[in-house]
Parts: structure tokens; sequence; C-alpha cells
């Protein structure tokens, strides 16, 4: 598995895209083992797309493209103005609600980075927002997205590990507004060090927000159905999925009214089978790489290696999360959590921490790599839409790594602060 693991590091230096990267260096473990069908690693990658709960993945992909589509995102926005525009660093304030918001819609880091940049960005340059600090706050506060529910990365974890998909839904919630307070606080320190001001000059009336949260609820309300629905067993993981699509396609179609036959086809379709097709084939590769982890015996071996430093639950897990920080910089977060959840989930069930909780730290902290150099697809999405060096990125994005930093911290010490929802939802 030496030799496995070295080949990946390899082609990702060489700059391999990270699906061929995994799928290649997982074959050459079968090379070295000539006695095995040389039929399974295509068996391994066709039976990777038979998981029924997987399903989910794609129906929440074109979900959040048909809700985007839907005239969602504009709503979304202006909600996200009327509440916290009259503070000081407006656009960015709006930014970190605007994910927050869109949690429920797209699920995706990159995509909200990208579209919230393309968005804000352009604004924020003209009220004097420094480009690096305009592309960071975009960029930071897009990880607060998958957080929230629905995301893809509890899908894959939830199904890899066997744990309640439904549960680690609810589990996102605290945890993203912690993530929304912080970035918040960060921009309001940055923006008053800036000078920087806000975008509106009063605060907005409640009428204001009642006319910005009636336009916007069928928006808001959507993650909120999709938990209760598993919760109440309408729905499994991969029905819920289902049902988000056609909640979408009503919403733009009937409610909205602002997606019609050509956009569908032309532009929600399309995109959508683009992003389907990354992530699915990460997900199919994984299954080639992660055979030969478990015919090595890797989890059972690491376990006995992290437990022989330490059986304090709390050493552990920060040794987990450190790696997972350390190895998000250079590898994708969607296939360090395919290639990792089943090393490190044997691990925290040996040590007795709650799998929900754990999905959650781990999720969060992998997550991370989207936002850092030098792989950050999060980053490179915002840098691109606004001409931003890496640098300048770079040097704006110290507050925020600190805040996020901080939350996983207080999570690791705080298990109910992730375990509140869940324990209260799903009894």
């Amino acid at each position: 598995m030496i030799i496995v693991i070295i080949a990946f590091i390899i082609f990702l230096a060489i700059g391999m895209p990270v699906a061929f990267a995994i799928g290649i260096s997982g074959f050459l473990w079968f090379l070295q083992h000539l006695d095995l069908p040389v039929t399974i690693p295509i068996q391994l990658a066709l039976s990777q797309t038979q998981s029924f709960t997987l399903l989910a993945i794609p129906m929440f992909i074109f979900a959040g493209n048909v809700m985007n589509s839907a005239g969602v995102t504009g709503r979304l926005m202006n909600l996200a103005s009327a509440l916290t525009g009259h503070m000081r660093g407006g656009l960015g304030q709006v930014s970190a609600v605007l994910s927050t918001l869109m949690g429920g819609v797209s699920g995706s880091s990159i995509a909200d980075a990208a579209m919230e940049t393309r968005m804000l960005g352009p604004e924020m340059l003209k009220r004097g927002y420094p480009k690096g600090f305009a592309v960071a706050v975009n960029v930071w506060t897009s990880l607060i997205t998958p957080i929230i529910p629905p995301g893809i990365a509890f899908i894959i974890y939830g199904t890899i590990g066997q744990v309640s998909v439904g549960r680690l839904f609810a589990a996102g919630i605290v945890p993203g507004l912690l993530l929304m307070v912080v970035y918040m606080i960060a921009i309001w320190a940055a923006a008053k060090r800036m000078g920087l001001q806000p975008e509106r000059e009063r605060r907005a009336s409640s009428k204001e927000i009642a006319s910005a949260f009636s336009k916007s609820i069928w928006s808001v309300i959507f993650p909120i159905l999709l938990i209760l629905g598993l919760r109440t067993g309408i729905f499994t993981p991969s029905e819920v999925g289902s049902f988000a699509v056609i909640y979408g396609l009503i919403v733009g179609f009937l409610i909205h009214r602002e997606l019609n036959l050509k956009t569908l086809f032309k532009e929600t379709l399309d995109n959508s089978i683009g992003d389907i097709g990354s992530v699915m084939y990460i997900i199919v590769m994984s299954a080639i790489f992660g055979y030969g982890l478990v015919w090595d015996r890797i989890p059972e071996v690491l376990a006995n290696f992290l437990l022989g430093i330490s059986s304090n639950p709390y050493v552990l897990l920060l040794m987990i999360m450190v790696f997972l920080i350390f190895a998000g910089l250079f590898i994708d977060a969607t296939a360090l959590i395919l290639m990792t959840t089943a090393v490190f989930l044997p691990v925290a069930r040996k040590i007795g921490i709650d799998p929900v909780y754990f999905g959650l730290v781990f999720i969060l902290s992998a997550a991370l790599g989207n936002q850092t150099p030098p792989v950050g697809a999060s980053m490179y999405a915002g840098c691109s839409v606004l001409g931003a060096s890496v640098e300048e990125y770079v040097k704006a994005s110290i507050p925020f790594f600190v805040a996020t930093i901080a939350v996983i911290a207080l999570l690791v010490f705080f298990p109910q602060l992730v375990l509140f929802i869940p324990d209260l939802l799903f009894r």
C-alpha cells in the first residue's frame, strides 16, 4: 500500500486530475496482487454506481441547479441584504448570510464561492474592498454551504460509514450557524480596520425584512422540509433527493415562474451533467483505491497505532483533524472524505466517539481544503472571477482561517453543539 500512496502523491504533484490519480494509483495495488482476478477493479467501479443511497447525490446536484435557475439566489440575496446590509462591511455580511441560506439550495462550496464572487465581488471592488479581501470573504463564507443541510458530503460519509443521513443533516445546523457568526465577526473587524462602509445607510424596516422573507420563503423552508421528511420516515435519503428535484421544479415553474423549458434543458441540465460527472467519477474511482485499504487492514493498523499513542478521545480527535486539515491542502475534499472515512471512522467508534458528531467535525476539517492553497477548488473559483492572485487571497484569508479553526476546536470540546438537534429530532 505504500507504493500506492507514493504513486498517488506523485500523480497529484504533477497535476493529474484527482479522479485519475485515485483510480490509477488504486489499480497499482492490483498489479502487486496478480493472484486476484484482473476484472475486480472494473467490477468495483461498476458496483459503486449501483448504490441506491448514493443516488441522492446526482439528485441533490440537479435540484440545486434547478433552484438556482428558478430565481432562488436573487431572492435569498435580497433577504440577506435586508438582514445585514446596515452592518459595517455590509456586502461581506451579506455574503456570510447568503452562504448560510444557500446551504439549503446548492450544498456545494465551489459553486457557492463562484456564484457569490460573481454576484457580490464587482460591487465590493467599487466600494473600496481590496481585491484579495473581496475574494476571501466570498470563498471562506462558502464553507458554510456544505455544512448546512442538505450537504452532499453528509450523504457520502453516511453511506460509507453506515451512519444516519437524517441525523447528519440535523447535526450541521448549529455548526453552520456558528461559522456564519464567527465569519461575520471577522468581516466586521476587518471592515472596521480598513474603513469599509455598510451597504445600506440605515437598518431595514420590519416591513422590508418581512417582504424579503416572504419572497424567499420557499427557499428558506426547503432544508426544514427535507429534515422533517427524513425524521417522519416519509423519505429515505435517496428519495429525499428526488423530492428535492420535484420541489425545485414546482418552485421554478409554478411559484416563481422564472424557469422555462429552454433554460431547464440548455443550462440547468447541462450544468448538472458536468457537476454530477465530476463528483461521481471520483466516487467510482475511490472504490478501486479503497479495496486495497480494506484488504491490507489499514483501518485496523491505524487504529492500533493511534491508540498506542493515546487513548484520550480528545487527543485522538485533534490528531485526526490536524491530519485532515493538512491532507486537505493537497487533496480535493470529496476525494479526501471518500478515501479516509473507512480509515478513521472505525477508530472513532473504537474509542466511543459518536459517529454523527465525528462525521460533522470530520467533514468540516476535510472541506477546509477547498479554501486553502495549493489545490483549493473554491479558492481558484473565486480568484479567477475577480482576477485576484493567490498571494492577495492568502494574506486576506488569515482571519477566516483562524476563525474556522476556532469553530472546529469548539466543536471538538463541546460535542453537544453538534448533537443537540439530532438528539432532539431523532430519538
